[in-house]
């Protein structure tokens, strides 16, 4: 079991736990199939839509995991994170339900509707130049100030743990199923929910190959498995895939990347709005950009997947600001 959230790796046991502390709490979204994307990657293909999570996105497991921990004499002094928007939304609500004041630290060009949505759920927000300002630095300066809790993103094996629930369920649901997938594409960004989700498979479905999902030129988790170390992104770079930009993987999160994934694609921005066009006319779901990253590399990389059985791709989020969706579900979808 973790004994210090910020050095230990979770563990099946520790991911248990956190179904457990999450019952009620969070959804335990369903695996779905759809015959038209069965049709045009060649293979059997089970969604884990995420998109459907409260919140709208699966931020909210690893928020709830980690601040339902607090202990109740450092409540009154409130929680800090830093987000580009989901886990916001996550640590927001999770705060708001327990009574704790929140400040979120985000990027100034965040989409407005992931601002606004952290406001309405009662945090304060800080924003911030993600290009000359450090948001580590400014959560630490309100953290002295205040004494409030952080709540990190990915680095904590606690939100690990969290995040891995999701693996838990769909490897569980796939049990029950008969199903065995043979690889599972996760998106990644700083590998909270990559690295929670390849612990639950590690043990529950060894056999699975698990995949990372980047958008091109945020490709940070594929070139660091690459040089087996950590590898940062340049910064400046832009995507449109905001809720994946970290500048690096997490120490915590690699360290897991290391020994259980097999590699990864990364999506160009074209890419993800023809993903985001194809789950909006044929699955009926409502994808961002960073949510449809998994779906984009499936789609862009079908025979290699195909060739490998069943896959199960994870939607990690559909909070998208009107415009942007407007712009993708113009696009004729992928055939």
């Amino acid at each position: 079991m973790i004994t210090d959230p910020l050095a230990d790796l979770p563990t099946l046991e520790d991911i248990e736990d956190a179904a457990a502390r999450l019952q009620g709490i969070t959804v335990h979204t369903p695996l779905l199939r759809n015959e038209a994307l069965d049709a045009v990657v060649g293979a059997p293909v089970w969604i884990k839509p995420e998109t459907l999570q409260r919140t709208g996105s699966f931020k909210m497991r690893g928020a709830w995991n980690r601040i339902s921990r607090i202990l109740e004499a450092d409540r009154p002094r409130g929680v800090v994170a830093f987000s580009s928007g989901n886990h916001a939304q996550g640590v927001a609500e999770s705060a708001n339900i327990l009574g704790l004041k929140a400040t979120i630290v985000m990027p100034a060009d965040a989409p407005r509707a992931k601002i606004e949505a952290a406001r309405g759920r009662g945090a304060t927000v800080r924003l911030y130049d993600r290009v000359k300002e450090s948001r580590e630095g400014i959560a630490a300066e309100i953290a002295a100030q205040t004494g409030a809790t952080t709540i990190r993103p990915f680095d904590d094996a606690w939100i690990m743990a969290g995040q891995g629930t999701a693996g838990l369920e769909a490897a569980t649901d796939a049990k029950r199923k008969g199903v065995a997938f043979g690889s599972l594409i996760c998106n990644a960004s700083g590998g909270g929910l990559l690295s929670g989700i390849a612990t639950a498979f590690e043990a529950l479905s060894p056999e699975t190959e698990v995949w990372a999902a980047e958008p091109a030129g945020h490709d940070d988790t594929i070139r660091s498995l690459a040089a087996g170390r950590i590898v940062s992104n340049d910064p400046g770079y832009r995507s449109i895939a905001d809720a994946l930009l970290t500048p690096e993987p997490g120490v915590l999160p690699f360290e897991v990347h290391k020994r259980r994934l097999k590699g990864g694609f990364a999506a160009t921005n074209d890419e993800l709005l023809d993903a985001m066009s194809f789950a909006f006319h044929h699955l009926k779901l409502v994808v961002e950009p960073g949510g449809a990253c998994s779906l984009a590399v499936l789609l862009n990389n079908r025979a290699h997947f195909a060739a490998r059985g069943p896959v199960l791709i994870i939607l990690s989020g559909g909070n998208v600001d009107a415009d942007m969706f407007t712009q993708a579900i113009r696009r004729t979808p992928p055939a």
